[in-house]
């Protein structure tokens, strides 16, 4: 089967990328000059900067014992004993080796301290954390009530320090929320840099909104934010913890054992879309928080013509040295008659053995383990591969694979695979059984 492309949405801590290599800073570019002047800022969003900028702060990975800096992000004062809000992925590289790295505060004026890791929310990418205490109030900015929703094009100003140059307000819009996301994130109509990351989203009064987490990188002004009342709930949660010390691999277990209940429960209740191929049922999601997409080609030499539909998440769980906790499936249906029957099944069985289970390195993951058998769906001969990987530093969580080729015919057929990322053993025989089952002859055939 060939490979498709997955829809990259990027997190904005420069230093650290999910998927797009242009994100990463490294050594900096050169400025260019500027060839028209910049656009002016609106008295709003010079206002909101003001009233915010004590409360701004960039938050800094640097190495242990030396001053050189590793990643920075944003984040900002939600209460005057300091507890500050920022991203997961921000703090991810100080949370995972604390050994390697500490973290500091850098505010607006310039003024700089240690802040210490209180508690996390990887499956909304938000983490919170207390600076040193001092004599007087830190100032903190307050949360947007929950019951006073904003409206469809209502302006918004997201500030954080982009690509470490200094800190900026951008203006947008709010566009509700980003459809089809497992989790709940504002479509913000703003530009978003790497460097944002953790910084506060604001509305005219100065309210948070939202807190600022990715951008598409295949489009313009699509920018997107944790909406704040996770914010608000981890706030509550942590306000009185104990820094987190260790590594916090355990804690990131714990949430991702959270995530795969929830997930496969919804996936197996949304079901499969009918009709998808008119000799088989093959599985085809409902497209409630995944993207589905499809295309078709004939070959131009007399070869093998194939159509193919491609399903998959855009919400992926950012662990910290890799993603996980997301689903796809796909299948190709083959078209061989030009070719023959021992053409095609020559180039049948290739497409199937061409497939590679390997996702990460061996550092993070044990090789596949792979069972592979023949199986009757009511008379409908199937091979099928499925294929296990365990997590080293996630015990208990499994990535596993399922590689599906009819045989009841031998100049066509149908290729399915379904992956699973991040799901306890169980859930994933679960799975595996609700995606086998789903393949059958169609009633038309």
């Amino acid at each position: 089967m060939n490979k498709s492309p997955w829809w990259s949405a990027v997190a904005l801590a420069a230093g650290l990328l999910w998927s797009a290599p242009a994100l990463a800073q490294t050594a900096p570019l050169p400025a260019q000059p500027a060839e028209d002047a910049a656009p002016a800022v609106s008295l709003s969003a010079r206002k909101v900067y003001e009233q915010a900028r004590s409360q701004l702060v960039q938050i800094r990975t640097v190495l242990k014992g030396q001053a050189s800096q590793a990643s920075v992000g944003s984040g900002f004062f939600v209460s005057d004993q300091g507890h500050i809000v920022t991203n997961y992925h921000v703090v991810s590289q100080a949370a995972l080796k604390p050994d390697r790295y500490d973290l500091v505060y850098v505010t607006a004026d310039g003024r700089e301290a240690a802040v210490q890791l209180l508690m996390l929310d990887v499956l909304h990418d938000l983490a919170l954390l207390k600076a040193v205490p001092r004599s007087e109030p830190f100032d903190a900015l307050s949360f947007r009530a929950a019951g006073k929703p904003l409206g469809q094009g209502e302006r918004m100003y997201s500030l954080g320090n982009p690509l470490d140059v200094g800190f900026a307000v951008i203006e947008g819009n709010y566009n509700g929320l980003a459809e089809r996301s497992f989790y709940p994130q504002i479509f913000f109509a703003g530009s978003l840099s790497a460097g944002m990351s953790g910084g506060p989203a604001l509305d005219q009064e100065g309210r948070v909104i939202g807190v600022n987490v990715a951008r598409r990188v295949d489009g313009e002004q699509v920018s997107f934010l944790v909406p704040a009342e996770f914010a608000s709930v981890l706030l509550q949660r942590g306000r009185d913890a104990a820094p987190i010390t260790a590594p916090v691999w355990p804690i990131v277990g714990d949430q991702l054992m959270t995530h795969q209940a929830l997930l496969t429960d919804r996936f197996i209740r949304q079901g499969w879309k009918t009709g998808t191929h008119p000799r088989y049922t093959v599985p085809v999601p409902v497209d409630r928080f995944m993207r589905c997409w499809g295309r078709s080609e004939t070959s131009r030499t007399g070869g093998l013509d194939f159509e193919r539909s491609d399903c998959a998440m855009d919400t992926r769980i950012f662990v910290g040295e890799f993603n996980t906790g997301s689903l796809r499936t796909g299948h190709e249906s083959y078209d061989g008659s030009k070719l023959g029957s021992l053409r095609f099944a020559k180039r049948y069985s290739q497409s199937f053995r061409n497939e590679s289970f390997q996702r990460l390195s061996s550092e993070h993951q044990t090789k596949p383990q792979c069972h592979e058998d023949y199986v009757d769906r009511d008379g409908l001969p199937l091979r099928a591969v499925v294929c296990l990987r365990a997590y080293k530093k996630l015990p208990k969580l499994y990535d596993v694979s399922v590689l599906v080729a009819t045989l009841d015919q031998s100049k066509a057929g149908v290729q399915g695979r379904f992956d699973v990322q991040g799901v306890n053993y169980a859930n994933a025989m679960k799975l595996t059984r609700h995606y086998l089952e789903a393949y059958g002859w169609a009633r038309s055939h």
